[in-house]
Order: C-alpha cells, then structure tokens, then sequence
C-alpha cells in the first residue's frame, strides 16, 4: 500500500512522517522531492525566483520519475508499506499553481500536469490530507521561498480542494490547527484503519 502525506508549507506533515517511523518500523519512508540528483536540481529551482515555471514542473516530474522505478515500486513489489511526504499531489497543486501565475499560457494547467503523469506515475492508494488555511501555513512555513506567500499557498489551496472533490474516496482530511499530539493521533488511527481494511480485503 502507498500512503502519501499531503498540505501545504507548514500544516506539519513531516512532523507526522517522522512520527510514523516508530509505529511502523518495517514500513518504507520516502519523500518528494527526493535526495537524488534530480531532487538537488529541483531544490536549486524552488531556490531560484527567476526560475522558469515550465522546466521547473519537468525537473519535479522527473525526479518523480526516479523515484517511482528506483523507490516506489520496488518497495511494493516487495510488499511492503511506503509512506511518502509529499507525492504527486503536491506536484498537481503547486506547480498548477506555478503555471497558472505564469505567462506559459498553458490553459488548464492543473489538467495538463495531471495528463503528464497519467501515462506513468503509480497513483497512491490513500492520501491524509493535513487541512491548514494558506495564512497559517505561511506564518508556520516562515515565507522562506516563493511557494511559501499567503497569495500562492490560497491558489494552491484551492487545487487541493479540486483534488479532493475529484477523489474524495482516497483522500483522508485531518485538521491541522489542532495540537502536534492530536494530529498525530489522529493520522496513526487513520494509516491503521487502512492497513485493517486492506487486510480484510
């Protein structure tokens, strides 16, 4: 089973990753992006204000790519657990976001990027949704770098939520104003609920 945590900057979902590695040990735990050469060009982007939305969606695809064939998918093979900070859904939301602010002029971009990845990516099986406002998330975030202003993180917001209304039955949504404590409680009860259903399967 491939379990993806998702929300914006600062709603605690590596927090929440970490805190899942004690409960399940034998799990594997991956993130996106990754620590690959790929994952340093797209840090180098996210870095770079100038830098152009368009190449910096495919340096993020591709390091998806790799993470896909050398992580994913041989961990499910192998039938284990993966829990992932941030997968594809991020990529839909931020970068749709990106282009959409852009002057790329591609229409739809939330759509397109989705069209990119359907052809290849392994879509997750569930996905907790850690629910933060884009203010709260900014102040939490510091508004270090470009994705991490009150204005972009309500744009990505809102893809969030055409996500989740999209596939309301693959997304688990956790309040994440509440305490650290709480929020992990709840997130472990949702991943066993999961993990029993699927055994029942």
């Amino acid at each position: 089973m491939l379990i993806t945590l998702e929300g914006l900057d600062g709603s605690g979902k590596t927090t929440v990753w970490e805190a899942l590695h004690d409960v399940y040990p034998d799990a594997t735990f991956t993130r996106e992006p990754t620590d690959s050469w790929y994952g340093e060009a797209v840090a180098r982007s996210i870095a770079a204000d100038d830098a152009d939305p368009l190449a910096e969606l495919f340096l993020l695809t591709a390091d998806h790519a790799d993470h896909l064939s050398g992580t994913i998918e041989p961990a499910l093979a192998d039938g284990r657990l993966v829990i992932s900070d941030r997968y594809s859904d991020s990529r839909f939301a931020y970068q749709a976001a990106t282009l959409a602010a852009s002057d790329v002029g591609i229409e739809r971009p939330l759509e397109y990027i989705r069209g990119i990845h359907s052809a290849f990516s392994r879509p997750p099986d569930a996905t907790i949704f850690l629910d933060l406002d884009a203010r709260t998330a900014a102040e939490r975030a510091g508004r270090t770098n470009k994705f991490e202003q009150d204005g972009y993180l309500a744009a990505v917001q809102r893809n969030y939520e055409r996500l989740i209304d999209a596939e309301p039955g693959r997304f688990h949504r956790v309040d994440a104003t509440r305490s650290p404590e709480a929020v992990i409680e709840r997130v472990e009860a949702i991943v066993a609920d999961l993990l029993d259903a699927e055994a029942d399967e």
